[in-house]
């Protein structure tokens, strides 16, 4: 195949659960729409599983990374207080580290929803443990429908974000009880909720690194393809 037509791969981290409807035992699981994402953006999308020991062989072989959404207990560093869990869930060791090599290596990435927590845990950030607890005025952002808009992002002029949206302002869909408290040095916000939610976070100087609170995967408006669009035209 001809290498300017070749489809850059698109390695989409899994989820994994000890135990679930898929098996009693445990196993990976992800939505097939991140597939579906990738694909439709020009990348081939393969999985990755968590394996620790194999987190840079992996990388050598993909041209980029989604690090997707996910619902699992958080260990309590990434908090800075009482919350979470000592013994940590497979998914916050693996990935913490993954993110740290993918900016060591330039990989370009778009972490998603609990991948954007992800993405500022391992850059130096802290989370809200419940964020309508822990910051005052901040809306519902456990939207009972991802599949439909639930607030406005507010995006930022001059920022990666708001170049592949062109936009000021776009609607998004929202399912998530954890959000950004802080940021590391390297880190800017690129985007936030009109109650004040850090909803976009990238790290400037790499060529793409992306988090977002929400879910684009499910493609509800253009804003949402053009991230997939910009992380496959990226890796290539």
């Amino acid at each position: 195949m001809n290498t300017t037509t070749r489809r850059p791969v698109i390695g989409i981290l899994m989820d994994w659960q000890v135990k679930g409807s898929f098996s009693p035992r445990p196993h990976y699981a992800i939505r097939d729409s991140y597939f579906q994402a990738v694909w439709d953006a020009g990348g081939l999308p393969v999985g990755l599983p968590l394996l620790e020991a194999a987190g840079t062989d992996y990388l050598t072989h993909v041209d980029g990374v989604v690090v997707p959404g996910g619902d699992y207990p958080s260990p309590s560093r990434w908090y800075g207080d009482t919350h979470g869990i000592v013994d940590e869930h497979p998914r916050s060791v693996v990935n913490e580290q993954l993110i740290r090599d993918l900016l060591l290596l330039d990989k370009p990435f778009l972490a998603i929803c609990a991948g954007h927590q992800e993405m500022a845990a391992a850059t130096g950030g802290l989370l809200y443990w419940r964020v309508m607890q822990s910051l005052p005025g901040a809306g519902n952002h456990r939207g009972k429908d991802p599949s439909e808009p639930t607030h406005a992002v507010d995006v930022l002029p001059g920022t990666l974000l708001h170049k592949l949206v062109g936009k000021d302002s776009i609607e998004v869909n929202s399912h998530h009880h954890e959000a950004v408290k802080s940021l590391g040095d390297r880190v800017v916000i690129s985007g936030r909720a009109p109650d004040g939610v850090i909803e976009a976070i990238e790290v400037p100087g790499h060529r793409f690194a992306l988090g977002v609170q929400w879910h684009p995967e499910f493609g509800l408006s253009e804003a949402d393809h053009a991230l997939f669009t910009g992380l496959v035209e990226a890796s290539r």
